[in-house]
């Protein structure tokens, strides 16, 4: 069983990484003791590991808050993260464990399992889970916590990627999968050209979908047509 301060830990962090606690949310430290069982020290504890890992952000005398996403990080994320991805797979193809890469199977066996149930949660945080176990394989401590904070956003700004609302978002959840057994295979032959390739693709693929996410399609003018006759637009 998880202890209470794992388990606070834990669901932080999926909470913020399924965006169910948003960008910039308040965190209530009094009802996080409560619901916990938890006395303020460890509570206050666990909000600074989470600082420190880019989940939350300290701020004196105004209290504990998600890390947000402004225009900066924003910008900032989509200039560096091929970058990042692109170190990262040629260091996995290079350092990897045969642990990792059994690692790197099971979790996306769990991945098509969520695919198969449309279970938006559990496909967020496995793709999350499988792209921090090709920053584990890459082995480099100057990367790694580049790694986890890009992840961080990438998680929660593609969030609807996992919530396909139309036939081209199923296909490009379909072609995600694809990627990630095209990593596996490419891993296992020790292929850098082809993990490099498909860093590529697979951002691509992550970008497009980021951008549906940023930038929503507007309403058609019918929706809007009727809030305009009674007066409420």
């Amino acid at each position: 069983m998880r202890s209470c301060k794992t388990a606070l830990y834990e669901d932080l962090k999926r909470l913020i990484l399924s965006m169910e606690l948003g960008p910039d949310e308040l965190l209530d430290e009094a009802s996080l003791t409560a619901q916990y069982g938890l006395s303020r020290t460890p509570v206050r504890e666990i909000f600074q590991r989470l600082a420190g890992e880019g989940y939350l952000e300290i701020v004196e005398k105004r209290g504990v808050r998600v890390i947000p996403m402004s225009y900066a990080t924003l910008r900032n994320f989509f200039l560096v993260a091929p970058l990042i991805y692109t170190a990262i797979g040629r260091l996995a193809v290079q350092n990897f464990k045969p642990a990792q890469l059994k690692a790197l199977k099971e979790a996306q066996k769990r991945f098509r399992k969520a695919m198969q149930q449309r279970d938006a949660e559990a496909l967020a945080l496995e793709n999350n889970r499988f792209h921090e176990i090709m920053g584990e394989m890459a082995a480099n401590p100057y990367l790694q916590p580049s790694l986890d904070r890009l992840l961080i956003d990438h998680c929660r700004i593609g969030h609807t990627f996992f919530r396909p609302q139309n036939e081209d978002m199923e296909q490009r959840l379909q072609l995600a999968a694809d990627h990630h057994d095209a990593f596996i295979a490419a891993l296992e032959a020790r292929d850098e050209r082809a993990v490099v390739d498909l860093v590529f693709e697979h951002w691509e693929l992550s970008r497009g979908n980021m951008e549906m996410y940023i930038a929503p399609q507007g309403l058609p003018a019918e929706e809007l047509a009727p809030l305009s006759e009674n007066g409420n637009a």
